[in-house]
């Protein structure tokens, strides 16, 4: 079910907790869970149901969660840290005559399905009850609250945090899912009737309480997964979070057609996609906004950031941070293509290669321990072992160029701002300060250039 944008909803996510347990300076719901905020999870979700209003509640100030956020939200503050009911109470004036029904989320739950939520939405609207929560019987009960239901009829009667359970309570195996829909016109007279609890707080459940005192309906739906109830207070749920998280992405692209090789060890951020038949071996990570094509071969141990990769890419224990490669690109072991890389169809990167902010043309070649910076190589160019484009010169970057059919012989110094000719070479060894037209070659150090004998490739005094 897909919700069009009107005004029938608006959203709500709760994200003013002071998440003191996870003993960090960065607030919790801007923890990342593979690779992404927990709250952009949770506005994800929504985004996939909902196109209309969503109001974020946060705490006074929260400049982080704002810059974070931006314009995606509409902020109001909760001024008191007094429980999940009296921040839900702040929005009122913002949201008052703007909806019919209210969703509200945690921001710290970040693997509830949108599915679900929509199941929620669904159910809230066919039933026309005054509450919808999400419930689970596959998730552990430890530090959820329990959900009580009337022997007869099943119907849910109260539910009980767990801070406040007695044993009878406690036992119970229907957990609180928090996720909630509620009829707007109940909602905020209600919410100014919720009790102020033996720990000072004025708890959100209590809605359900007081729906079923009125004779309100209360509906619910149950989660599909346990981990779609799973909120995230310390790092030992963060990392719990991670993993269910990551097994859900791993899942996703073997169902759509991507070998994983072996899923205990691979780790693929939620921003990445991949295109079938392509296989990925054992301790490779995927991060950040990477798109990979289709017949690739990643790993064993690519670490790749930020990167595109066209088809039939082949990508060995080496690391790509920003940088875009055409297909056929064979790349590593141990090789580091950092960012403002380019690389052109067919090229071939062998072992211990660096490359940073550079174009390699079509075809071109360069086998081993070699450093490419700030240049622009042309097609068809062979860069031999231990060549070096000396692009800083203590105070700026400049600019190698390498034209069409160049060879860089081994341990060649190409010392920026310089020029090799199309067809030209280098002799191994050489320092090369100054340009070398096409067809020429340079040797020594300093380089002296030389016409090549015609139609041999070599030096008129040997290479």
């Amino acid at each position: 079910m897909m919700v069009k944008p009107n005004t029938d909803w608006a959203a709500v996510i709760l994200l003013a907790g002071e998440g003191s347990r996870m003993n960090s300076d960065l607030p919790k719901v801007l923890h990342p869970v593979c690779g992404r905020e927990m709250v952009r999870h949770v506005l994800d979700v929504i985004g996939e149901v909902h196109a209309g209003l969503v109001v974020a509640v946060v705490a006074p100030g929260a400049a982080v969660v704002r810059d974070t956020l931006g314009d995606l939200v509409e902020y109001v503050e909760q001024p008191d840290p007094r429980g999940t009911g009296h921040a839900l109470l702040q929005a009122e004036k913002l949201l008052q005559g703007r909806a019919s029904n209210i969703l509200v989320l945690y921001g710290d739950t970040p693997l509830l399905l949108h599915v679900t939520l929509a199941e929620i939405m669904e159910r809230h609207q066919s039933e026309e009850a005054a509450v919808t929560m999400l419930t689970s019987r596959l998730a552990s009960p430890d530090g959820l609250g329990r959900v009580v239901r009337d022997d007869v009829s099943g119907r849910i009667t109260e539910v009980v945090e767990e801070r406040v359970a007695d044993e009878t309570q406690l036992a119970i195996s229907e957990v609180n899912g928090g996720a909630y829909a509620f009829d707007a016109r109940w909602l905020w007279p209600a919410l100014q009737k919720i009790a102020l609890s033996e720990v000072k707080e004025y708890f959100l459940t209590d809605l359900v309480n007081l729906a079923t005192a009125a004779g309100a309906k209360v509906e619910s739906v149950e989660a599909r997964e346990a981990a779609e109830v799973l909120g995230v207070n310390d790092r030992v749920q963060l990392s719990n979070a991670e993993r269910a998280m990551r097994e859900r992405i791993l899942r996703r692209w073997m169902l759509a057609g991507v070998t994983i090789v072996d899923p205990d060890v691979t780790y693929i951020q939620a921003g990445v996609t991949i295109g079938r038949d392509t296989t990925i071996h054992p301790n490779t990570t995927l991060n950040g906004a990477t798109t990979i094509g289709e017949r690739c071969v990643l790993g064993p141990g690519a670490a790749v950031y930020d990167s595109v990769l066209g088809d039939d890419c082949t990508i060995g224990t080496s690391m790509l941070e920003g940088a875009r490669l055409e297909s056929r690109v064979i790349v590593g072991p141990f090789s580091h293509l950092r960012r403002g890389t380019v690389v052109e169809q067919g090229v071939f990167i062998g072992n211990y290669v660096e490359v940073k902010n550079s174009r390699l043309g079509r075809g071109t070649a360069i086998g081993h321990f070699s450093y490419v910076g700030d240049a622009d190589v042309g097609e068809e160019v062979n860069i031999g072992a231990g060549a070096d484009t000396c692009n800083f010169d203590g105070v700026s970057k400049n600019q190698t160029i390498i034209e069409d059919g160049a060879f860089i012989g081994s341990d060649t110094m190409l010392v920026a701002p310089v020029r090799i000719g199309a067809g030209a070479s280098t002799a191994a060894g050489s320092v090369v300060n100054k340009d070398v037209p096409p067809g020429s070659v340079a040797i020594g150090a300093p380089a002296r250039v030389r016409l090549k004998k015609k139609g041999s490739g070599r030096a008129a005094i040997g290479h």
